[in-house]
């Protein structure tokens, strides 16, 4: 059953060219969104002010290879591995949600353009890769939902309680993914099959659909933060903030004079703050 392409069966019902014409309405879905979503916030133009401010400010130029550099830091760390998550699980949930949803999106369309039909069989390796992704974006959603999620240290939400346009993103996530388990399983079942079908459908157009609203433009936007980020450590413009000064410098004493008392070696009344305990927040 998992080794069989669903979409092959469907063509009897629909014809290909209708579901191709979906998934690039998808696609023009997520541009158009995503597009909104940054003149809405302002997040592009935030970005490149910040970035020609902060080059104003910069101690240093940086080479194309140091940007090289940082950048490959940026998707190995970042992009591939998630790496600005502290807690464990939040991360490993992540990881499973964003390459189950990668593996899922890339075999679904390669399933609908290439072997629409049972005309043309796909390798048993596509659709058994298409129920992985599903499967790992359920196993990395549910995982978020039902346990990050209600966790006081991170969120403390109800695991039954909607958090309005917030919820968008994952609950079209989750109705997609799991949907689409439930109908490739029930195949040949008639009319619970049909229902099934039907609200993956319903999931996928409100994930895709609701860009404008939800959380799905992050993505897009997360990883060019990120670099810029490393950019502005290397470059000394520390994004517009105070240098760094040296704490014994007799003149920077005598220019704060609580220095030795607040940023010495040994400094009192201060405590481990967030240090206090294991980073168990996001």
């Amino acid at each position: 059953m998992i080794a069989s392409n669903p979409f092959a069966e469907l063509a009897a019902f629909i014809p290909p060219a209708a579901m191709q014409t979906y998934v690039v309405l998808m696609v023009v879905l997520v541009v158009v969104g995503t597009v909104l979503d940054m003149l809405h916030k302002k997040s592009a133009r935030y970005f490149f002010e910040n970035a020609r401010a902060a080059k104003k400010n910069a101690t240093r130029t940086l080479s194309a290879g140091e940007k090289g550099a940082l950048a490959l830091k940026t998707v190995a760390k970042e992009v591939l591995t998630s790496g600005e998550f502290n807690n464990p699980k939040r991360r490993i949930s992540h990881l499973f949600t964003m390459y189950g949803f990668i593996i899922f999106v890339v075999t679904t369309a390669i399933l609908i353009f290439a072997y629409p039909t049972p005309d043309y069989p796909a390798p048993t390796v596509v659709p058994l890769l298409w129920h992985l992704g599903a499967a790992m974006l359920c196993l990395g959603g549910y995982w978020f939902w039902f346990s990050i999620r209600v966790d006081v240290a991170s969120e403390g939400v109800k695991w039954y309680r909607l958090n309005g346009r917030g919820d968008l993103f994952i609950v079209g996530l989750l109705g997609m993914a799991s949907f689409a388990l439930l109908w490739s399983f029930s195949m040949g079942a008639g009319a619970l099959n049909r229902l099934f079908f039907v609200l993956f459908v319903a999931f996928s157009t409100l994930l895709f659909g609701s860009v404008y609203w939800s959380k799905f433009a992050h993505m897009f936007f997360k990883p060019a933060a990120a670099f810029q980020k490393r950019v502005i450590k290397a470059d000394g413009s520390r994004e517009n903030m105070p240098a760094i000064y040296d704490v014994a410098d007799p003149e920077v004493q005598a220019r704060f004079p609580d220095i030795p008392a607040y940023m010495g070696a040994n400094p009192p009344n201060m405590g481990l703050g967030i240090k206090r305990e294991a980073p168990n927040h996001f």
